[in-house]
């Protein structure tokens, strides 16, 4: 009888761990963000949010996402065709003449960035720019760090951290001035997680990484929110994903909202084995490197035959 009892008392004391485990498994984000309800309306209605990157992938899914519950869009990007389509999508489905199209590329030089500042801020009459969504990327180089052209060096860094650094430049003063304003950063598990023959997108993302959080820690008494989130292997097509270990754009941008408007600091969106290696670094970085090191000659490897990596990380963020 004793027997027993001590049989179903470790039992009521394992249920919960293996529940643990089993969420833990299937999850798509860290537990906080999965511990999140529900976007709320009164998070984003009303709000005028800009966003680079918006003519496709994620940049597009948000777009979907925001006007959905309300917001005010400003659709950037470097494809004024595809940003046209975005809108004519989004005007005769979710927000009838709430979208402007400010084509822009965000390497450009400090005088072109402060016109786009301008027509953004004046967008909507009397408004400004409530969130700004930084999500434009430059195309990563799939290749070892031996092999990184000077070009895609001066590239990457411009359109993945020079140009999110010189827009919140220009646009944070704005809203310092309001007393309110948000920036909402797509970053990269990249930017968290050493990810073998995409040493430069990492070393953006690493970059943009700290320059946000730091950011945060000196105006965040202003009024100023920033959310960093680190999404990873994710379909770039708004369609829904065919690859189960591919998180879709739809699902990134529902959960990249969700982040935000729980004002999250920092959030994770990725799947089964990323995910446990997130943890590992962020809690065990011993453990993490050692197996990170043992992975990237493989990673490498299969990268050359031209075939997706099943190991850690695939094309997407």
């Amino acid at each position: 009888m004793l027997l027993l009892f001590c049989l179903l008392l470790l039992l009521l004391l394992l249920l919960p761990l293996l529940l643990l485990l089993l969420f833990f498994a299937s999850a798509d984000g860290d537990f906080i963000l999965m511990s999140k309800g529900r976007t709320p309306t009164s998070a984003v209605e009303d709000k005028v949010v800009w966003i680079t990157g918006a003519s496709q992938g994620i940049g597009e899914a948000l777009a979907k996402e925001y006007a959905c519950l309300g917001a005010k869009l400003i659709l950037s990007s470097r494809r004024p065709f595809e940003l046209e389509r975005v809108k004519s999508e989004l005007v005769g489905k979710h927000c009838p003449n709430d979208v402007v199209v400010l084509p822009l590329d965000i390497a450009s030089d400090v005088t072109e960035l402060k016109e786009a500042v301008m027509k953004a801020e004046t967008a909507f009459v009397g408004a400004g720019v409530d969130v700004m969504v930084h999500n434009a990327a430059s195309q990563r180089p799939n290749r070892p760090a031996l092999e990184i052209s000077d070009d895609m060096l001066k590239d990457n860094f411009e359109v993945n951290v020079l140009g999110p650094i010189r827009l919140t430049q220009l646009l944070l003063p704005r809203m310092i001035q309001r007393g309110k304003g948000e920036f909402l950063v797509v970053s990269s598990v990249a930017g968290k997680v050493p990810a073998p023959g995409q040493s430069l997108y990492a070393a953006t993302k690493h970059a943009v990484n700290g320059y946000f959080h730091t950011l945060r820690s000196e105006v965040n008494q202003q009024g100023i929110k920033i959310t960093v989130v680190c999404p990873g292997p994710t379909n770039t097509s708004t369609l829904a994903s065919p690859n189960p270990e591919l998180t879709s754009a739809t699902r990134c941008a529902e959960l990249i909202l969700k982040a935000a408007a729980h004002g999250m600091r920092e959030a994770w969106i990725c799947r089964q084995p990323v995910l446990v290696f997130m943890y590992l670094m962020q809690y065990l970085p011993g453990i993490g490197f050692a197996l990170i090191d043992r992975v990237g000659p493989k990673r490498l490897k299969i990268d050359r035959q031209g075939s997706l990596s099943s190991l850690l990380f695939k094309k997407g963020n």
